[in-house]
């Protein structure tokens, strides 16, 4: 089998003669392999042994919207999950089984077949397949909101009155773009459901929704900055209302420094593992299972970050030693998480554990209304002002958003620009981690400051 060092430029210009199939070994990637279709359909398949020795072909992606890069990295995450005994072909087959298994009664069986349609790839409605934390996030929105009034209903009994009531038990008692997001997911279950033909009709549909959503301005100001990094560095004084004392684990309010230095997002910084970063390089780069856009994206740590990030390695090793001592059949991680969990070492600590301790936080030190992600909107606004100069395309290089073509054509940039920019996101990270350790007093401010100019 003939393998060849796949690129970029290869994979566009791969073509397969009319009646015939081409297939593309890659060398970089045992087992990774382009196929085309002499319709010029490409997509991505990883050949490997299953546990009793059969030979099995999983598809990875297509190729026209997983590039090689990602191919590569997913390809890598499931060769590690084949080495310790799992079969992704095999198992989902064996969901798809039980998905049909399923009898459809009530909502929450049609909801129990809509997860595993999911999970397998099988529903895929914006075409690409849903990503394990939305997947997570939803089944949180459905746990909370959604099962205890519709779980038990026969399908028959949902209305369009029924769910209208749902939404607007919940805007009584003042949930807000909660609401939304239950309907949207309400109306995305019906609509697999109608794909399924186990309903006719999607009772989540044609009405507007209950919450006027508006766009949040919010940004953290200097003085409340410094107030908030102050009290993650030393929380030994922190006071409820009540004057009892709050407790915030170092690891969370490492993780939230963290969000604050990197400006990734919340779900993205808890999920940070060993195997995705280089510290003596100062790079982490996420894997497109873990991003929005579903595309890797490599942030440029800044110095502080990699000593929080060695810091909280410590504290995960020295929780580990203590958990093996405490219990000799204690097993050891799969897989070095930064921020593990406490009960599993392999599972990393939910996001909603950082906005828990940003609510004790901000009551305490009496800031109002701001949130962790407008840490994120704070750093970005502050990275394209007159304070540092960024370019709004290598601010949005640095946010990971896939859309910012830096005023040239869409197409270039999605298909002909695999460039990374990580010397400029370096920069501009930098720079940005220099003015915060000024603002919140950790670094003297120089008398003569020459301000980033223009990156990229």
């Amino acid at each position: 089998m003939a393998r060849v060092n796949l690129t970029d430029r290869a994979v566009q210009a791969a073509k397969a003669k009319p009646g015939e199939r081409l297939e593309l070994h890659d060398a970089l990637t045992p087992g990774l392999t382009l196929r085309v279709t002499d319709k010029g359909v490409k997509s991505w398949v990883l050949r490997y042994r299953a546990p009793d020795g059969r030979s099995q072909r999983h598809k990875v992606g297509d190729a026209a919207r997983m590039g090689l890069r990602a191919a590569r990295l997913e390809a890598g995450r499931l060769k590690n999950e084949i080495d310790k005994g799992a079969d992704p072909l095999g198992e989902k087959r064996k969901a798809r089984v039980i998905a049909k298994a399923l009898t459809v009664r009530t909502f929450g069986d049609l909801a129990a077949a809509y997860w595993v349609a999911c999970e397998t790839g099988e529903w895929k409605p914006k075409k690409k397949r849903k990503r394990p934390q939305t997947i997570a996030y939803e089944k949180g929105i459905y746990t909370r909101h959604i099962e205890p009034g519709l779980g038990p209903l026969a399908l028959a009994e949902i209305t369009r009155a029924t769910i209208k009531g749902l939404l607007r038990d919940m805007t009584a008692k003042g949930i807000g773009a909660q609401t939304n997001r239950t309907q949207a997911l309400i109306r995305q279950i019906f609509n697999f459901g109608i794909a399924e033909e186990h309903v006719v009709i999607n009772p989540a549909m044609g009405f507007d929704s209950f919450h006027d959503a508006k766009s949040r301005r919010r940004i953290w100001s200097d003085p409340e900055l410094k107030l908030l990094w102050t009290a993650l560095s030393d929380p030994s004084d922190l006071r409820d209302k009540d004057g009892e004392r709050l407790h915030v684990g170092r690891p969370v309010a490492i993780a939230i420094q963290l969000c604050a230095l990197l400006l990734q997002r919340r779900v993205e910084v808890v999920g940070m593992a060993i195997d995705e970063l280089n510290l003596d390089a100062g790079t982490w780069i996420i894997p497109p299972e873990r991003m929005k856009n579903g595309k890797p994206h490599q942030v440029a740590l800044p110095p502080r970050a990699v000593v929080l990030i060695r810091e909280a390695l410590a504290i995960a090793a020295e929780a580990q030693a203590r958990r093996e001592a405490a219990d000799s059949n204690a097993k050891r991680p799969n897989r070095i998480v930064v921020f593990p969990g406490p009960r599993d070492a392999n599972t990393p600590i939910r996001p909603d554990s950082l906005t828990h301790a940003m609510d004790k936080l901000r009551s305490s030190i009496g800031v109002e209304g701001a949130t962790i992600h407008d840490l994120r909107r704070t750093g970005s606004t502050i990275l394209t002002s007159e304070r540092l100069g960024v370019s709004p395309f290598i601010r949005s290089k640095v946010l990971g958003h896939g859309t910012d073509a830096g005023g040239g054509a869409a197409v270039s940039s999605a298909h002909y620009d695999v460039n990374e920019y990580v010397s400029e996101k370096r920069r501009a990270l930098e720079a940005w981690e220099s003015l915060l350790l000024e603002i919140v007093g950790e670094k003297r401010r120089p008398s003569n400051v020459e301000h980033l100019r223009a990156l990229g």
